[in-house]
């Protein structure tokens, strides 16, 4: 089935006096939702203890669990040790996600900083065959790990770099922020013949079991001539991306993500409002 949740909290939780973690649990259950991200993106910095009790929390209510990596991932840096650094983030993330009870990492893949792009994609590609080894090593192959497309210009992350980026092994399942795609290429994502392309991009080269239950994250972002600015909701009507035609080809195609709401204070409300949504069309 396909999953629907926000990343991270609302301002209505702030508002209606929540504060910790484990209040959303009950919180985005009882909005109609199925799954919630948290986010590590300043650094992984939470005891196992805390890793538990919010693993405990979302398992009482039968909600799904995914985490972000840190921001500040980049491997296409040509520093070898701040490389090094990245893998740390990414293992670090996913031994956190299991302590909670999660499967699924996201994480972005790099910047292509002075580099010719090829030079830049060649380098990450290279250190995610490393960071394959590394997820074997520590015995954490039953995870997903999900490259995410990205919004600007100046970072890797197009769909053919994520495509090439997951046929590096099957731990690797695409995280496609339409969004940032929408924004990157400067707002291509209105039909459903703009969805059904780039899905059947991905199918074609990573086939339907992998691509069955892939990852999405989802926002309207406003863009400029250098791709993604900001995240806004879905109160805008001047950016889009619009939902309701990708729920359309996610439904013709017959596949079930897990798609996390990205908007700018409202990703609760949203991702309920895309549910919603995705059931009318269903």
């Amino acid at each position: 089935m396909i999953k629907f949740g926000p990343s991270g909290n609302s301002q209505s939780f702030y508002a209606a006096g929540y504060e910790h973690t484990e209040e959303a649990a009950a919180y985005v259950k009882e909005m109609g939702l199925d799954c919630f991200e948290y986010s590590f993106g300043r650094g992984v910095r939470m005891s196992a203890e805390k890793a538990h009790a919010i693993g405990a929390a979302f398992a009482k209510e039968g909600v799904e669990l995914s985490v972000h990596a840190p921001y500040f991932i980049n491997f296409a840096n040509p520093d070898d040790e701040m490389a090094a650094k990245s893998y740390g983030y990414v293992l670090d993330s996913a031994k956190m996600v299991r302590e909670m009870g999660g499967r699924r990492i996201v994480f972005h893949p790099a910047a292509q900083g002075k580099d010719a792009r090829e030079i830049a994609v060649a380098r990450a590609e290279d250190r995610l065959k490393v960071l394959r080894d590394y997820i074997y090593l520590n015995g954490l192959q039953d995870l997903m790990f999900c490259p995410e497309t990205m919004g600007k210009l100046a970072q890797i992350g197009t769909v053919e770099e994520i495509a090439r980026f997951c046929l590096v092994d099957e731990v690797f399942t695409p995280c496609v922020d339409f969004g940032h795609v929408n924004a990157r290429e400067q707002g291509s994502l209105k039909t459903e013949a703009d969805y059904r392309r780039l899905l059947e991009y991905l199918l074609e080269k990573l086939g339907y079991a992998r691509m069955k239950h892939f990852h999405v994250h989802f926002s309207k972002i406003m863009y400029g001539a250098k791709g993604e600015i900001k995240h806004l909701t879905f109160a805008d009507e001047v950016y889009g991306p619009e939902f309701e035609p990708l729920a359309r080809v996610l439904h013709e195609l017959r596949l079930e993500p897990y798609i996390v709401s990205e908007s700018d204070g409202t990703q609760a409300e949203d991702a309920l409002a895309m549910k919603r949504i995705y059931e009318a069309v269903a």
